[in-house]
């Protein structure tokens, strides 16, 4: 898969519609990767010139602003802005919504004020114009739970773009006890990814997957890259891994896209 960096755009003279924001995890992970790549096919798919920032990308910031770093957060918040702004970008769209939130809604501060979406609102956004068309049986008559990340979600409002896009594959959304204003967390917000959890009876990630597994879906719907580890090693936990399948909304449109 070749996909061009800014520069290489700019170097051409290509008009880029929307800046790809990888993330950390989207470029690091080898399971946020394949969502990358998901998200990445689907845009060529739909036509959309895009680019990435490449190695100029760097960290949002997100985890140190959460662990309490301010000085660290700004640091690279300003490094990133001044990279956009160099580049002319205006609209941006992003696989992870820590960094949705962080570009969207604490960037402007300091200078960095974009068109920000959640890849599950662009591709929510791209089928109702038409630029992509959905088969809707690939999925037919399966039960999926959707599970609300809590930057998508509570801390920006987002509930039915990821379940519209569910809804378009003809899919059965069975939804889990604690859902929209009232879910979950995973576990791994508020920089609780990169540390060791407080002692407690149960870890997080248990706990909402012992609640996916009462709706009795074979597939767990996330739209976030902390979301699917900790979903995912908590169907380890429970020795459900191989009858349950964690899935990035996005890998679920991309199996159902007419040719």
């Amino acid at each position: 898969m070749k996909v061009k960096t800014m520069a290489e755009a700019q170097a051409e003279g290509l008009d880029v519609e929307v800046l790809f924001w990888v993330g950390c995890a989207g470029s690091f992970d080898a399971r946020a990767q394949k969502v990358s790549r998901t998200f990445a096919t689907l845009l060529d798919k739909a036509g959309i010139t895009f680019a990435i920032l490449g190695n100029e990308e760097m960290c949002t910031g997100d985890p140190a602003r959460r662990a309490g770093n301010e000085f660290l957060f700004q640091l690279m918040a300003l490094q990133n802005i001044d990279t956009m702004n160099k580049y002319g970008v205006k609209k941006i769209v992003t696989t992870c919504p820590h960094c949705f939130n962080t570009i969207k809604n604490e960037y402007p501060e300091l200078g960095g004020s974009y068109e920000v979406m959640h890849h599950t609102q662009f591709l929510n956004k791209l089928i109702e114009e038409g630029r992509l068309k959905v088969e809707g049986e690939t999925f037919k008559n399966t039960n999926v739970t959707y599970h609300d990340s809590c930057y998508l979600g509570r801390i920006n409002g987002e509930y039915e773009a990821p379940r519209k896009l569910i809804q378009e594959l003809k899919a059965d959304i069975v939804e889990m006890k604690r859902v929209k204003k009232n879910g979950l967390c995973c576990g791994a917000g508020g920089a609780q990814m990169w540390k060791e959890e407080e002692a407690g009876e149960k870890r997080v990630n248990v706990e909402r997957i012992e609640e996916a597994l009462e709706t009795n879906a074979s597939i767990v719907a996330a739209n976030c890259p902390y979301c699917i580890t900790m979903l995912s090693d908590g169907l380890k936990a429970k020795d459900k891994q191989d009858v349950v399948k964690v899935m990035d909304v996005s890998e679920l449109i991309l199996q159902s896209i007419k040719e």
